[in-house]
């Protein structure tokens, strides 16, 4: 299952969609939404160094570099990393070529880290178990390791309904479709203009309920310590759509 989801990712993440995917001051490349990332991060690995699971065009990294913390990455994905490598080089941020949850990399590092729901492009339970254990075996006693994921919305969808609209703006739409059975999602971006021309992305995911996070860096060894619904620090309710959740190796072990 691993090599078929890494195969899967691969034509995913292909040249277009890296030539496409870094959005300048917009959406996640936004100073509203980077700023506050890159500040907790920053703020976590301390004086230690970094590790990044699916690295992409380095979104994170290369701002967090530019703080003065030492990244590496893990990156599936050789156009993306080819499209980071616009930005840095290999000396500023070395990336390893392979899947986060098997990928070993040189080093201890005090944070590891994954934003923006990228565990659940791990496809298993098993494989995103394997994620957490990957992640411990790279921190020294007392690291972190710190997830962003969104909350799965099944409480939107009415009887006989498999589909939710999470997002609508001028020009795009985003929707979820479900398969509640296998726990899987799939994520379709449309982008549109004022032709009768859309443009498609599509992305398969299995969705995680925060306790069944928990549970997996139990397994993993981890302790819980912190989670949010930003990276601002704001309370996680009920109500919220996301969560920044921190867990922390034991000091000793």
């Amino acid at each position: 299952m691993q090599q078929e989801t890494g195969t899967r990712q691969e034509k995913i993440w292909d040249a277009d969609t890296a030539r496409r995917y870094d959005t300048p001051g917009t959406g996640m490349f936004a100073p509203e939404v980077l700023g506050p990332t890159v500040e907790r991060l920053a703020g976590l690995a301390g004086d230690g160094a970094a590790l990044e699971f699916a690295v992409g065009t380095g979104r994170v990294a290369v701002p967090l570099a530019e703080r003065g913390v030492p990244v590496t990455g893990i990156e599936l994905s050789r156009p993306m990393v080819e499209q980071l490598r616009t930005k840095a080089d290999e000396a500023t941020i070395p990336v390893i070529i392979g899947d986060m949850a098997t990928t070993v990399v040189p080093g201890e590092y005090t944070l590891v880290y994954l934003v923006y729901n990228t565990i659940s492009n791990l496809l298993t339970q098993a494989e995103q178990v394997e994620c957490f254990r990957n992640a411990a075996r790279h921190l020294t006693p007392g690291g972190r390791f710190v997830i962003e994921l969104w909350v799965p919305e099944l409480r939107k969808l009415p009887p006989g309904q498999t589909a939710t609209v999470w997002r609508s703006d001028s020009g795009y739409i985003g929707l979820d479709t479900y398969d509640i059975l296998r726990q899987r999602v799939v994520s379709h971006h449309v982008h549109f203009d004022d032709t009768e021309q859309a443009r498609l992305f599509r992305s398969p995911h299995r969705y995680i309920w925060p306790a069944e996070l928990d549970l997996m860096a139990q397994l993993a060894g981890f302790e819980p310590e912190t989670r949010h619904a930003d990276w601002s620090g704001t309370e996680f309710t009920a109500e919220s759509r996301s969560h920044v959740s921190v867990y922390r190796v034991p000091p000793t072990r």
